[in-house]
């Protein structure tokens, strides 16, 4: 009778450690399929961001070229205007007073050009503060009578950027206004950036609004959505036919 009960209990046993084996073989099994997928998903996502740097690179190195074309060619060529302007002014001084309205209208037209060749050249964005660079882009684009600007820029959390942030950020920032410009007929647009507690940007216009929706995949949004991907931020598109769009664009938390 002993030996049966002990012939029970051991082979319980042995059943017990068996299914053991097999439960932690699986268990083993599921964590080799997790973290190969882990991988995966990773490798997909390291594919991603090395496709949106390369597309990022290539949009600036575009950018860089027009800086300097603009920069060399069309402002050396208005330069060269001037001078000849000038120089009739010196030869016939009874044509001045109708020829310095001229002078005046190139000499503007070479400031813009310089300032829109600087904005667009990522390297003397690095050479200044990016809120700065901003309130400069913005001083520039209040020349146009038909948008108003109401900017607020709080750096009270003394935020130090990245090279990659600098770029990104104020790409963005370009992005959105330029497409406030072309397409929302806004009258007023608002912008509001603060650095505490962490960095936050929302730009608002009182445009003519489109349906997100319908036109949350375009290039433009996509776009402004990979930008604010490779250096990890989030960025919220709102917007209403005839209510404006409001874009927000803030750091992860960690």
């Amino acid at each position: 009778m002993n030996t049966i009960v002990i012939g029970i209990i051991i082979g319980t046993l042995f059943i017990s450690l068996l299914l053991l084996f097999f439960v932690v073989l699986i268990k083993l099994y599921f964590t080799k399929i997790k973290n190969y997928t882990q991988k995966l998903y990773q490798k997909d996502i390291d594919f991603q961001k090395s496709l949106t740097e390369t597309i990022v690179e290539t949009q600036e190195q575009v950018l860089n070229n027009i800086s300097q074309d603009l920069h060399d060619d069309a402002g050396q060529q208005l330069t060269y205007i001037n001078f000849q302007i000038e120089n009739l002014k010196f030869d016939s001084p009874e044509l001045q007073q109708q020829l310095e309205p001229i002078s005046q209208s190139i000499s503007n037209l070479s400031q813009s050009i310089r300032s829109i060749s600087h904005s667009l050249n990522h390297q003397l964005l690095l050479q200044q503060d990016l809120l700065k660079a901003i309130q400069t882009e913005v001083e520039r684009m209040q020349k146009n009578d038909l948008v108003k600007f109401h900017l607020e820029l709080d750096n009270s959390g003394n935020k130090k950027f990245s090279t990659n942030e600098k770029i990104v950020i104020y790409r963005i920032f370009q992005e959105i206004i330029n497409n406030a410009f072309k397409h929302s007929k806004a009258k007023n647009i608002r912008i509001e950036i603060k650095t505490k507690p962490h960095f936050f940007m929302e730009i608002t216009d009182d445009g003519k609004g489109f349906d997100v929706s319908k036109k949350g995949q375009t290039l433009g949004l996509q776009n402004l959505k990979a930008r604010a991907k490779l250096i990890e931020y989030d960025i919220t598109i709102q917007s209403a036919i005839n209510h404006g769009t409001t874009i927000t664009l803030t750091q992860n938390q960690p």
